[in-house]
């Protein structure tokens, strides 16, 4: 530390140049992998996280917001592992990493730990699944990942060529909801739908034409595809129901993070999805 720099209490201490180099390249997909690590950014995301069952390597703090990050560090620090690790940051420093231009002046390194296998998952998860194709928006993912939270689907399978869940704006577009559900991705849905369609009543969303959707009785494997190209029709054509949402407005289209939490809520409702 320099002559005349301020001495940070314990345990709170200041990066080195190489522990920042390597936190600004997480904004990419092969910097995440690479380091086995992501970034949670904002108030409400890192507290869903601190209340999640995932690994929390390290929080990063804005020193002028010390008002919104102190209450999550000292939850933080409760955890008494003796790994917990808490870095105050200056202004220029968090610049580089924040993807925010209000920034809470919060952030956690989450670590990306190995996925439950997705057979795994169909077989001994409950609840409600939802199968994404070709997501490749990432607010969209984050949207309906939350979205997913609220309704109660607790298994999301992300097909090859989705976006990486991991992504900063779908990790803060989800606020959080994401550390609450069993994800399996980069997934061949030519493979996992035949198996899905034997344990699950498998519906999918079609744009053109359908029954509305409805609640069900039994398990429900909810498949939705890309806002731009829909399902393809090799993957239809396991769908035990197609969904179409009708509308009674001149609107072209919903949204898919809209199309999606009606379809969840439709399933749901009154049943709830335990």
């Amino acid at each position: 530390m320099k002559t005349g720099a301020a001495v940070l209490p314990s345990p709170l201490s200041r990066p080195s140049k190489t522990e920042l180099a390597g936190w600004t390249k997480l904004d990419t997909g092969k910097g995440r992998r690479r380091a086995g690590m992501f970034i949670a950014e904002g108030q409400k995301v890192v507290s869903e996280l601190l209340n999640s069952p995932r690994h929390t390597a390290a929080l990063l703090c804005l020193g002028e917001k010390e008002r919104i990050w102190k209450p999550l560090a000292v939850r933080y620090l409760a955890g008494s592992s003796g790994m917990e690790r808490l870095y105050l940051l200056d202004g220029g420093e968090w610049k580089r990493l924040s993807q925010d231009r209000e920034s809470e002046g919060v952030m956690a390194l989450v670590r990306i730990e190995p996925l439950r296998p997705w057979l795994d998952l169909l077989i001994h998860a409950s609840g409600n699944i939802l199968l994404l194709d070709r997501i490749n928006n990432p607010n969209n993912l984050g949207a309906i990942l939350r979205s997913a939270h609220w309704f109660g689907f607790k298994t999301v399978f992300l097909s090859a060529a989705a976006v990486d869940w991991t992504h900063p704006k779908a990790v803060r577009s989800s606020m959080g909801s994401l550390f609450h559900l069993n994800i399996a991705a980069d997934l061949d849905f030519t493979k996992v739908l035949p198996e899905v369609s034997r344990v699950c009543l498998l519906v999918g969303s079609d744009v053109r034409q359908g029954v509305g959707p409805h609640q069900t009785d039994r398990r429900t494997a909810l498949l939705l595809g890309s806002e731009t190209h829909g399902l393809p029709e090799d993957f239809l054509a396991w769908v035990a129901e197609r969904w179409h949402i009708p509308g009674a407005g001149e609107a072209e289209s919903l949204s898919l993070p809209q199309a999606a939490a009606v379809m969840m809520y439709e399933i749901g409702k009154e049943r709830g999805n335990s």
